[in-house]
């Protein structure tokens, strides 16, 4: 552990909690067309019932218990031309002393718990699967790190903030799993970072640019298959429906973070709606509990930099919608293993992966949506076992790190547990 980092507990003021109750106590709601349902966005009922019960029955502290048996730090992280960052971390290490270190990067409206089904699976030790070290930051802005106070912070900057973070843990050389924003950063990471220090990635959400004739010919010959082709079809469909009907909070994020930050960080009920329209829709029928939801609320409403911060990752990606979000990237040869999920909404057609970077690893599952950490952790993990493991394209890549316990430690073990079992 860096010397640099210190141990972090969430411990929210009395006086916060007593606010946002107040808050709740007197919100407003607005009227709802008849028959509505979800083509308008987050139903009445729905967002009636958990603002109720964010008010009368969710237990924060409880939840900030739970939330606390994870291994926090935070720690300074120098970021060129923009200052220093306090960055907030979860940095569970496993006991097999060559694990693999793995940074997770969450997106939005992710936050750093999205790792959490995830820690006690990678970090087991077993001699048929690799063991991980897993970092996992909340990004600038996000949960309890630092929010960049200048203008121009973008992917290359949240990309060196999450490599200092694992240099500064002592592990120059490690491997990257992301989905959504985590995705995005992946990218610009290993163009800044790959094969040197990031020697293997993963990805649940493989987006990139739009084939065109002179990027990649021969994918863009595939798209004027598209009349004749059943195949390309649906999964442009599925695209399109995406680029139609869901895409609205990425143009008002891009363009006009602050005017929405306004409501974000007044009205916990208007964060709430925000929010939880993009947990429902974008899960495979994942069946979110109110205090599932709240707790992920609760974390974007006690956030160090405040509700409305986060937003602003958008802008900063796209210039204010004037560029493409991958503007300044470009195919890297860092191995990377890629996962489709059905029901995620942000889908393009398979094939489109191939403009990210050498694919190694390819897997494609019959349930799980954007979430995948959360929705099909056992899944998740399972491709990363695969990919990292024995047998898998990139087993051994860390030098000196591939996951495995020594057999002297495995047999130790096994004694240890006979003992126990018979004096125990």
């Amino acid at each position: 552990m860096s010397i640099r980092a210190k141990p972090f507990a969430v411990a929210v003021p009395d006086a916060d909690l007593k606010l946002l109750h107040k808050k709740l106590e007197v919100a407003a709601f607005p009227d709802e067309v008849e028959g509505a349902g979800w083509d308008y966005g987050a139903p009445l009922a729905d967002i009636k019932r958990l603002a109720a019960y964010w008010k009368d029955s969710f237990d924060w502290r409880r939840a900030e218990k739970a939330i606390n048996d994870l291994p926090q730090f935070t720690t300074d992280i120098d970021v060129a031309g923009f200052g220093s960052l306090n960055i907030h971390f979860v940095h569970q290490k496993s006991t097999v002393k060559n694990a693999i270190p793995m940074l997770f990067v969450h997106g939005w409206p992710g936050q750093f718990l999205e790792v959490r089904k995830l820690l006690p699976i990678l970090t087991a030790e077993s001699p048929d699967h690799p063991s991980f070290h897993v970092v996992a930051p909340s990004l600038p802005g996000f949960g309890f790190s630092e929010a960049p106070k200048k203008p121009g912070f973008g992917g290359f900057q949240y990309a060196e903030v999450v490599h200092k973070l694992m240099l500064s843990l002592g592990y120059d050389e490690y491997v990257y799993q992301g989905g959504d924003m985590g995705h995005i950063v992946g990218v610009f990471a290993t163009n800044a970072y790959g094969n040197k220090h990031i020697k293997a990635w993963h990805t649940n959400m493989p987006l990139y640019r739009v084939p065109t004739l002179f990027s990649n010919p021969l994918l863009f010959l595939e798209l004027l298959t598209t009349p004749f082709n059943k195949r390309m079809q649906n999964q442009l469909a599925a695209a399109q429906h995406f680029q139609v009907k869901d895409m609205g909070y990425f143009i008002l994020q891009s363009t006009k973070p602050q005017t929405l930050g306004y409501s974000l960080a007044d009205s916990p009920v208007g964060l709430l709606a925000w929010i939880y329209e993009k947990l429902y829709e974008s899960v495979d029928n994942y069946p979110w509990t109110e205090d599932e939801v709240l707790e992920w609320i609760s974390i974007y409403w006690f956030s160090r930099a405040g509700p409305a911060a986060p937003q602003h990752m958008y802008y900063g990606l796209t210039n204010g919608n004037e560029r493409n979000m991958f503007d300044g990237t470009r195919w890297t040869s860092t191995p990377l293993g890629v996962a489709f999920f059905p029901k995620d909404p942000a889908r393009v057609p398979k094939s489109w992966a191939h403009m990210i970077g050498k694919i190694v690893f390819e897997s494609e599952h019959d349930a799980g949506g954007h979430f995948a950490a959360v929705e099909q952790p056992a899944k998740l993990a399972d491709d990363l076992r695969k990919m990292f493991g024995k047998g898998g394209p990139v087993y051994g890549i860390v030098p000196g790190k591939d996951g495995v316990p020594d057999s002297w430690v495995l047999q130790y073990t096994a004694f240890v547990e006979v003992l126990g079992s018979l004096f125990g």
